[in-house]
């Protein structure tokens, strides 16, 4: 009984967003023409790289937006606007979790996602 007991006050206390959709996400970028150095900023703060396009890195999820930046010798710089969104497990998390699960996927950013994969064309000078 006591096991069962521990076990659901885990279950409450721990956020699903948390469980499901994690603390981190993959970033793909895609560019064409292909062979730019992109950075991802938030909040002024260049938090990733990818150099050369394609390909991908690993950011930790918040809920500030971000900017991808992308550039290549001969083509105009090029910007993406990268919204924080809400993830899908966060609205389950509320109906059966209730405020402490959101509370705790909040604080660790898993209550949020970005868009990926991302493509962004750059223009020719």
């Amino acid at each position: 009984m006591k096991k069962i007991i521990c076990l659901l006050c885990v279950c409450l206390l721990t956020g699903c967003a948390s469980i499901v959709e994690g603390t981190s996400q993959e970033i793909v970028i895609n560019t064409t023409p292909e062979g730019a150095d992109c950075a991802l900023e938030r909040e002024g703060v260049v938090i990733g790289r990818v150099n050369p396009t394609p390909g991908a890195v690993t950011i930790k999820k918040t809920k500030h937006d971000m900017n991808i930046i992308c550039n290549k010798a001969g083509y105009e710089e090029a910007t993406y606007f990268n919204k924080s969104d809400v993830a899908g497990a966060t609205a389950a998390n509320i109906i059966l979790g209730g405020g402490i699960g959101w509370a705790i996927d909040s604080a660790s950013g898993a209550d949020n996602k970005y868009t990926s994969p991302v493509n962004i064309t750059l223009i020719k000078k």
